[in-house]
């Protein structure tokens, strides 16, 4: 369930994010198909709050620096350490595959940070994506961490949406995923939520929270690798301390 509101205001901000220039309010209803009444509306209130301003007078609206204020002090109050943000760095760059850390939100495991594979063919991720926690390997590394009644909570709350054949459709396989990855050393996926796509993960407890990380690519690229790319997670991670 989402506030459109909400919604409409942050996509504003993506929207200049990508366009990275000025905009009037005509233009930004148009590219994003918006009727032009609640643009106005929308854009006046983040004006007056001090988010949008004018660089070039009539020339349209920019994000101001207040953004990157706030975002700033956020990320003060709780960054990742600086030694996560180099294993992710690390990892990417032996394996040549993406690699991100992953939370927990809800019945979904986030991105927050990323490294993107500099192969042409790779898995595109940022800051902020989502996958299900339940099937990806980033998700299972973060439920790995959670006690058996708090699983179940959250399974309670998944829909168990078939994503592809490779989706596990229950809570019991599910667990038992959890189980054989236990054995295993480490939680691996093949295509359960993005097509095409094979990765394996590791819980990364730090400084208290529940964070995964997770290296990922092409099936025909990654999925033999497995093994191999688990391994030079669990020595980067095990260098970690």
């Amino acid at each position: 369930m989402t506030v459109r509101q909400a919604e409409n205001a942050l996509q504003v901000l993506e929207y200049f994010a990508e366009r990275r220039r000025p905009a009037t309010a005509a233009e930004i209803a148009d590219d994003l198909g918006w009727p032009r009444s609640s643009t106005f509306k929308l854009l006046g209130t983040l004006a007056a709050r001090g988010y949008l301003y004018e660089p070039q007078g009539r020339g349209g609206h920019y994000p101001s620096p207040r953004w990157l204020e706030l975002a700033e002090q956020v990320a003060r109050a709780d960054p990742l350490p600086p030694e996560v943000q180099r294993l992710v760095q690390a990892v990417s760059a032996e394996t040549g595959e993406t690699t991100a850390i992953s939370a927990p939100a809800g019945i979904f495991a986030m991105f927050v940070a990323v490294t993107e594979s500099r192969h042409a063919v790779r898995y595109f991720a940022q800051v902020g994506d989502r996958v299900p926690i339940h099937a990806s390997s980033a998700g299972r590394a973060l439920l790995a961490q959670m006690p058996a009644e708090e699983r179940q909570a959250l399974y309670r709350k998944i829909d168990f949406t078939s994503y592809s054949p490779t989706t596990p459709m229950n809570p019991e396989r599910i667990e038992a995923d959890l189980a054989e990855a236990a054995a295993r050393g480490w939680h691996q996926s093949n295509a359960e939520y993005t097509p095409d796509l094979a990765g394996v993960a590791l819980p990364l407890p730090v400084g208290g929270r529940r964070l995964s990380i997770v290296t990922v690519g092409p099936v025909s690229r990654c999925l033999e690798r497995r093994p191999e790319m688990a391994a030079v997670l669990q020595r980067h991670v095990g260098m970690l301390g």
